[in-house]
């Protein structure tokens, strides 16, 4: 996929080639989705088309028709490997600025498009978190490491509207040095465990840090169902990517995704 690359024009712009494998079905329960939904829906302000490209977000208008039908193609593989129930999606690029994050947040919204499901985007970028900016989300009341530091203050008050029909937003939270064992921890596992499977209709998307230098996206591996691997065209060679993706159980490598196509 590619994007106009100049702050003042932020316009969705770009084709996508993906490359999926099959995937044995993964399994969770829950309660209706309908209160779910309800819950999600509430008091949201929704951002009119304008605004989620200037956020560089799908929509369902035809401006951006073409980048829409390609992360709902991603949307219909994911959900034929995953089968029936819902599931957890790490979404790490090769190496950095080869648009993993910008592909999570998008993935999160075509899953948000179908009424009959929710979705919850975790910043797990932790150093360099860029979501809620992305998002324009004022963090105010913490993030992810905040709530794994002080759990007893509720994973409510970190759940951000994002002004996406059912799209909610965990941001990275409050940097630490070692801010990445927390991800290791049986608090992480507990916690996407809970959010996952409190609402049948939720699907948990994680936006990793890129793959090269870090050992967080492996780590975040080990709590998914499924990996999707963002390479940048012309940026990551063959190799390196194939060197990325052994990384990974093979069991859960859902596919890779080349972004910045011309």
């Amino acid at each position: 996929m590619t994007m106009k690359s100049t702050e003042s024009d932020s316009m969705l712009s770009h084709h996508t080639e993906d490359i999926f494998k099959p995937h044995a079905g993964v399994t969770a329960a829950g309660t209706s989705s309908s209160h779910s939904i309800a819950r999600m829906d509430d008091g949201i302000n929704a951002l009119a088309p304008l605004q989620l490209e200037q956020r560089r977000l799908i929509h369902r208008e035809e401006s951006v028709r073409q980048q829409s039908d390609a992360f709902r193609e991603i949307r219909t593989r994911l959900l034929a490997m995953g089968g029936l129930q819902n599931f957890v999606t790490l979404v790490v690029s090769v190496s950095p600025r080869s648009g993993g994050s910008f592909v999570a947040r998008n993935m999160a919204a075509a899953f948000a498009f179908d009424e009959a499901k929710t979705s919850l985007l975790i910043d797990c970028n932790l150093r360099y978190p860029s979501q809620h900016k992305a998002l324009g989300v004022d963090p105010a009341k913490g993030g992810l490491i905040d709530f794994l530091e002080h759990p007893v203050l509720g994973i409510a008050h970190i759940l951000y509207h994002t002004g996406v029909p059912r799209l909610r937003l965990i941001p990275a939270g409050t940097a630490r040095e070692n801010g990445g064992e927390y991800f290791s921890s049986f608090r992480m596992r507990a916690v996407l465990d809970s959010l996952r499977c409190r609402y049948v209709d939720r699907y948990l998307f994680l936006d990793g840090p890129a793959i090269k230098g870090s050992p967080d996206a492996r780590i975040l591996s080990e709590l998914a169902d499924f990996v999707v691997v963002v390479a940048g065209y012309g940026r990551d060679t063959p190799a390196a990517i194939s060197q990325a993706v052994a990384n990974f159980d093979p069991g859960k490598l859902a596919g890779v995704v080349f972004n910045h196509v011309p």
